[in-house]
C-alpha cells in the first residue's frame, strides 16, 4: 500500500475548486483509513451483527460514485458492481476471495469516471437522471455536496472500524 496524501482545498478557492477539493479530501481520507491493513483485517466486520467493514465501505463508495456520476448525472444504466436484486447490499457481503487490490482498483476507476463525467458539467447544470422521490433533476453542485456528505458520514464509520481493528485513530 502507498501512503495516501490528503490536502484540504485552499481557503480562498473558487466554489467548484472548493467542492472538488473537499470531495477529493474525503475520498483520500477513506483510503488513508484502510492503509497498512491486511485483506483479512479490511474484511473484518466492526461489531457483530453488523457487516460493516472497511473493505465493504470502499466497495459501497464505488457503487455510490457509479450511481451519482453515471446513473444520475449522465442518465446511464451501467448496472451495479457488487449489488444485485437478490443481494441489494452485496458490497458488504464479503468472502475470503474479496481483496483490497480489486476493491481499490474498482473504486479508483469509478472516481476517475466521475471526474471525467463531472468535467462536462457546470455547477448549475442539471442531471439527466432524476430523483426517485420528486422526479426532479439534480444540479452538479447538489451532487458534489451530497457526495461530500456521504463520504464524511462513512469516514466517521471508518474511524470507528479502524480503531476497533488496531487502535489507530485520527481526524
Amino acid at each position: 500500500m502507498t501512503t495516501t496524501e490528503r490536502r484540504e482545498p485552499a481557503n480562498n478557492a473558487d466554489e467548484r475548486t472548493m467542492l472538488e477539493g473537499w470531495l477529493d479530501y474525503h475520498r483520500s481520507t477513506l483510503a488513508w483509513k484502510c492503509e497498512g491493513l491486511t485483506d483479512a483485517q479490511l474484511r473484518t466486520a466492526s461489531v457483530p451483527p453488523s457487516e460493516l467493514s472497511l473493505l465493504g465501505l470502499v466497495r459501497h463508495m464505488a457503487e455510490v460514485e457509479r450511481g451519482w456520476f453515471r446513473s444520475v448525472l449522465l442518465g446511464e444504466d451501467p448496472g451495479p458492481i457488487y449489488c444485485s436484486d437478490a443481494d441489494p447490499d452485496g458490497e458488504f457481503h464479503l468472502t475470503e476471495a474479496d481483496t483490497w487490490q480489486e476493491a481499490y482498483a474498482t473504486w479508483q476507476e469509478e472516481i476517475d469516471i466521475a471526474r471525467r463525467n463531472a468535467a462536462g458539467f457546470a455547477l448549475d447544470d442539471l442531471s439527466k437522471g432524476r430523483s426517485r422521490q420528486s422526479g426532479e433533476p439534480f444540479s452538479l453542485r447538489w451532487i458534489y455536496t451530497h457526495m461530500i456528505e456521504e463520504y464524511a458520514r462513512h469516514n466517521g464509520h471508518a474511524d470507528l472500524v479502524r480503531e476497533q481493528l488496531d487502535g489507530a485513530t485520527g481526524d
